[in-house]
Parts: C-alpha cells; sequence; structure tokens
C-alpha cells in the first residue's frame, strides 16, 4: 500500500471513528428524546431505580455500588428465626452481598410492577421517599419462586461540587417489606 492510500485509510478512519458505538458499554440515557436507552445520570431518584434495574438484571457490581450512598443502610427481616428478627447493615456489607449474589445465581429478572407512593419527606426536595412493588426471578423460577413483594428506598440528593448544584442522587435507605 502507498503512502497516500494509508494515510487516506487514516484519515477515513478519524472520519467514521466518532460515529462507532462501543456494543460492551451500557448506553446513556437520552435526553433529547427522553428515551432510556439503558444507564442513567441519576439526576432523578427514578434514574437510581432504573440504573437499580439494570445492575440486577446484568449483575453490574460497579453500577450497583454507585447507587449507594456512604452511609447507605439495608433494613430486612430474618424470617428463619421465630420470632422473625431485624437484619441490618451498611453500604459495604450490601456490596459484598449483592456482589455474591450476582455471582451464585445465573440469572437474575428484576421488575418494579409499581409505585405505591412517591414523596419528598423536606423542604429542600434534597431527600425523597418511593415505595415500590417488584418481582424478583432468580435463575428462571425453576428451583426458587418469584420473589413478590415491597421495598421502600430513601433517595438523597447530592451535588457533585460545591458551585453544581445539579447533583446526583443515590440510596441511603433501602428497606425490604417483603414477607416470605
Amino acid at each position: 500500500m502507498s503512502k497516500k492510500r494509508f494515510f487516506i485509510v487514516i484519515a477515513l478512519l478519524f472520519v467514521f471513528m466518532p460515529a462507532c458505538e462501543n456494543p460492551f458499554a451500557p448506553g446513556l440515557k437520552n435526553a433529547v428524546n427522553n428515551t432510556m436507552l439503558i444507564v442513567t445520570d441519576q439526576h432523578t431518584p427514578e434514574d437510581v431505580l432504573i440504573n437499580f434495574k439494570y445492575a440486577y438484571n446484568f449483575k453490574d457490581s460497579l453500577v450497583y455500588a454507585d447507587l449507594l450512598d456512604s452511609s447507605f443502610l439495608f433494613i430486612s427481616k430474618n424470617f428463619l428465626t421465630d420470632p422473625p428478627t431485624d437484619l441490618t447493615w451498611g453500604r459495604d456489607v450490601d456490596i459484598k452481598t449483592t456482589v455474591g449474589l450476582f455471582h451464585h445465581f445465573q440469572t437474575l429478572n428484576l421488575i418494579w410492577e409499581g409505585t405505591v407512593y412517591s414523596r419528598f419527606i423536606d423542604s429542600e426536595h434534597k431527600l425523597k421517599e418511593i415505595k415500590k412493588v417488584f418481582s424478583l426471578t432468580i435463575d428462571g423460577g425453576k428451583e426458587i419462586p418469584t420473589i413478590k413483594g415491597e421495598a421502600l428506598f430513601v433517595f438523597k440528593k447530592k451535588p457533585l461540587s460545591g458551585s453544581d448544584t445539579t447533583g446526583i442522587w443515590r440510596i441511603v435507605r433501602w428497606e425490604d417489606l417483603s414477607s416470605f
């Protein structure tokens, strides 16, 4: 190949390269058309729930870890004790537990069935509570029946920097209200 052809090929690569997309990278929310591709920018609590579903369904621990605030608290009931006792843990234990869940099962299918309520719980609109109905099917429901329940989430808006007030939202509390 001559030098002239080589430079033409290189020039064409630079022209067409920006139009290429990585098929292995998750998409972002398209704000122009208001259509969701996959992963959002977490500018609303609802965006966080979209990313939560994505993290579970694609078993993506990096996306999952970015959902949780440093002060995160998980609350549930241990139904293996009589009477049931409270289970509570923080962010690090939750990430470790969720990563174990992601590795142990072949498939997870989380579906948000609906919203029971959604409300701000402070006057500055930086804390929002959302109660969701969900179903979680593990490995196609072959050995474990589909888990249906409710979850109560509290989200906190965090500024990206002192001068940026757009901020992102993260989960500060997740209370699993399911009863098995």
